[in-house]
């Protein structure tokens, strides 16, 4: 969960940032290059003017007009290069096949789209030479007459006009430009933070608050802020909370009520239990001098009655891990002596093999683990074939034991729920289906655990205690 509101948190930062840096950077390039423009334009048309109003002014002849006729001269040339020059600036000039460069500008460095020839008019197009930009006005020279008419002189003019000093004002734009968009970068990166944690800190909370109520707390509730979604959902909560605490309440009244039940009528039927077993012998004893019907009821009384002592026994038992009652009298025990023990009483000596290391000791609860074995030998006397065998042994982990009869065995279906009470897998119907599940609480108290496995053939219980 918190990788999830990690991921989540960076998510909306990125978004956050991402869209405030591109924001920033698309305001920063349009600003830039409106500027870029405006400064370019305007110097653009201050360097096409001052050409054109130059040659405008120009008065003197230059050139011939005719065939055959000289060219101009250098003095003229120079002179017209001086007049057009802007400062810092070339002018190359062109008449027919001479070529007049200005320091080391030539024609080569004019571009061969500039299209200045067949025209009248100015052409201008920017160029970048030897890493600085100019702009480069190229036109036709033309010779006005007295009779103010316009004759061309053959000769062309290039002005390189240079475009440096906004060059450089550019370049010192960007500057400032990038460190608003390293600043905003920073301030979004912190907004972003911010916000997220503003977001993401009820969705925290719900979550912490869900699992303190998964946990069991269900008094957990959240305190609501605002009138927001986020408010609403932590209404939400609150409110469903509270209808799952009183829910469980509920359940927990009834199941209490349930387990009391169970206990009252339990030891309520202790008592003529006990009466009813006081005439058991000598109902047995009657019974062979009986005629074979009457003979066949008694001995059905009696096996019930000993079914019903059983169960109520169980019962009574189980009442007391649902209470929090039961507790362990740990003692240093013989295990071979215990099961043994456990076999005689119950008469079943004859029917399981046994097979345990002689002056094996443990520490346990002598009752309890007597409840685990009964219930396991019982279980697989009832249920199984021959031959039941009883194993246990010593490991580094604590001390083994293993139940294990040779029948048609459990289900698989039925493996994972033999430990739920009151389950009879399969044709086991006849118990009362508390056996196992007490012998697993028996073992759990001692911090161990049962686990039952399909054989072929039978069955096989493992049961596993720690050490003390």
């Amino acid at each position: 969960m918190r990788r999830t509101h990690t991921g989540l948190r960076v998510r909306l930062v990125f978004t956050f940032t991402v869209i405030a840096v591109a924001a920033s950077a698309l305001v920063a390039v349009i600003g830039y290059e409106f500027v870029k423009n405006r400064m370019i334009d305007r110097a653009e048309q201050v360097a096409v003017s001052d050409v054109r109003d130059t040659l405008e002014g120009i008065r003197v002849p230059i050139g011939a007009l005719w065939p055959g006729d000289s060219p101009p001269t250098d003095e003229e040339i120079s002179a017209l290069q001086k007049s057009l020059r802007p400062q810092g600036g070339r002018v190359v000039v062109r008449y027919e096949e001479y070529l007049y460069p200005d320091g080391d500008f030539g024609i080569g460095d004019v571009p061969t789209d500039l299209g200045v020839q067949g025209t009248r008019r100015l052409v201008a197009k920017r160029q970048i030479i030897q890493g600085d930009m100019w702009l480069i006005i190229g036109t036709p020279v033309w010779r006005i007459e007295p009779i103010h008419t316009a004759q061309p002189t053959g000769m062309t003019v290039f002005v390189f006009a240079p475009l440096i000093e906004e060059q450089r004002l550019l370049s010192d734009l960007r500057r400032p430009l990038a460190l608003a968009g390293a600043a905003m970068l920073i301030i979004a990166l912190l907004l972003g933070l911010a916000s997220a944690r503003r977001v993401l800190l009820p969705v925290r909370r719900l979550g912490s608050a869900a699992r303190a109520l998964g946990a069991g707390h269900l008094d957990t509730r959240l305190p609501v802020h605002g009138q927001d979604e986020l408010a609403e959902l932590t209404a939400t909560f609150n409110d469903t909370a509270a209808a799952l605490e009183r829910s469980v309440l509920e359940l927990r009244s009834l199941e209490a009520m349930s387990r009391r039940f169970v206990a009252d009528v339990s030891h309520e039927l202790r008592t003529p239990l006990t009466a009813m077993t006081a005439v058991t012998d000598m109902l047995s004893e009657e019974a062979d001098r009986l005629p074979h019907e009457p003979a066949a009821a008694v001995r059905l009384v009696l096996r019930e009655i000993a079914r019903l002592r059983t169960m109520v026994e169980q019962l009574i038992e189980a009442s007391r891990f649902d209470s929090g009652t039961a507790t362990l009298n740990v003692d240093t025990v013989n295990i071979v002596d215990v099961i043994c023990d456990c076999l005689d009483m119950r008469g079943w000596s004859d029917q399981v093999r046994v097979n345990v290391p002689q002056g094996l000791t443990f520490s346990l609860d002598p009752r309890r683990f007597d409840v685990i074995v009964a219930n396991l030998v019982g279980n697989a006397l009832r249920h199984g074939q021959p031959p039941v065998m009883v194993t246990a042994r010593s490991t580094p982990n604590g001390l083994e034991v293993k139940v294990r009869d040779h029948g048609k065995g459990i289900p698989a279906k039925d493996l994972p729920f033999v430990f739920n009470r009151f389950y009879k897998a399969g044709a086991r119907g006849d118990g009362s289906g508390l056996g196992l599940s007490i012998a697993r609480a028996n073992a759990q108290l001692h911090g161990g655990t049962i686990s039952v496995r399909a054989q072929q053939p039978g069955t096989l219980f493992t049961v596993w205690l720690p050490p003390t």
